[in-house]
């Protein structure tokens, strides 16, 4: 990659969008209810469409260029025995990434969308693999090799933070270069369960306890040294819930620093993006503490089985379209969620009105 985005710029530009289009999501909602079916009958199929309308401002965008980003990134309080596998984890699954071996490759293969993966801070080397028929695309953009251990002092500098997120902001830019309609995010970190706990509880004020879940599948003792983690690393470094460039120096992790950038960069371009999990809705949840509009613009996948991720679903005032106890990551609840909205946008293009089909419609009330 090459220059960056400013953040700055990105915060006037998308504080300069306003409300949803509310012209578009009116003509939307009269399209569906001129279909040949009851108005509303296909629920949240018909919401996701309207919704599309508002974000877009178009009643009849096209989502037919999509994209999965996956940004990586390792982290430092992996030494405090947080995490049920060892760091050089994330490194191994990036060239599973690439050769197309992953849950990702397969969903995002069904998805018909294309796969990137951005290494924003992995602690060590790639391994070198040739990619797959449905492997993706490796984006070199290591701002440090892993965070610091956030219980001894900030995982990362402010400035780190600020180039994690114009990471992905570039990577929008990037993407739209190319053609881009639809975009869902996906992480891989160990640990960044850890990290996104941290930066959960420092910004909604929650319990760490409340918020910490089992990530990888860790036993007892090892969740209560990760939930001690985290609360030691929230009293020594203090992060302002007001501040949260700082409060992600401080707790937060470079990949989750780069997913707040896509979704910036995503919102600001009002091109439609879709979160995965926990990982990606505490970056949603930087993201919207930067720029409060950014909660209505975001469309949330499904509902984690980790703790945070309610927390953070009711602070964005956002209603998962999949519950499926989903727990990996790496994008694939987005993946999915995709595939849920190609079927409301054919559904919205490929129905008959009633006119068009000669059916009668619902009978006025005398």
């Amino acid at each position: 990659m090459t220059a960056r985005i400013d953040l700055d710029a990105t915060l006037v530009a998308i504080a300069a969008l306003g409300p949803l289009d509310d012209a578009a999501m009116a003509a939307a909602t009269s399209h569906l209810d001129g279909l040949t079916k009851p108005p509303g009958s296909l629920g949240r199929l018909e919401g996701l469409v309207v919704t599309l309308a508002g974000i877009t401002g178009d009643p009849h965008i096209s989502m037919a260029r999509r994209a999965i980003v996956v940004a990586a990134g390792d982290h430092g309080v992996t030494r405090q025995g947080v995490s049920a596998y060892p760091s050089d984890v994330t490194a191994q699954m990036i060239a599973n990434f690439i050769e197309g071996g992953a849950a990702i490759n397969a969903l995002a293969a069904a998805a018909d969308a294309s796969l990137t993966v951005i290494d924003v801070g992995v602690g060590g080397p790639i391994p070198d693999v040739a990619t797959g028929p449905r492997g993706g695309r490796l984006v070199s953009a290591r701002i440090r090799a892993g965070t610091a251990d956030m219980t001894v002092g900030p995982a990362m500098t402010r400035g780190e933070a600020i180039a994690a997120i114009g990471v992905g902001l570039w990577a929008v830019d990037e993407l739209r270069s190319a053609g881009l309609d639809l975009v869902g995010i996906g992480d891989m970190g160990i640990g960044n369960t850890t990290a996104a706990s941290a930066l959960v509880a420092a910004l909604t004020g929650s319990s760490p306890g409340d918020v910490t879940g089992r990530g990888t599948g860790i036993d007892d003792i090892a969740h209560r040294r990760k939930v001690a983690a985290i609360e030691r690393a929230l009293a020594r470094n203090r992060p302002d819930p007001a501040d949260p460039v700082g409060v992600l120096a401080a707790v937060g992790g470079l990949e989750i620093g780069a997913l707040a950038g896509v979704i910036l960069g995503c919102v600001a371009a009002r091109v439609p993006v879709v979160l995965d999990g926990f990982i990606t809705g505490a970056a949603a949840l930087v993201a919207a503490t930067l720029s409060p509009v950014v909660a209505e613009r975001v469309i949330a996948s499904h509902r984690s089985v980790e703790p945070g991720h309610a927390v953070v679903l009711d602070r964005l005032g956002l209603l998962p379209l999949l519950d499926l106890d989903l727990r990996l990551g790496e994008g694939t609840g987005a993946a999915l969620a995709v595939q849920l909205i190609d079927a409301a946008v054919r559904v919205r293009d490929e129905m008959a009105t009633f006119a068009s089909a000669a059916v009668s419609g619902p009978v006025g009330s005398a």
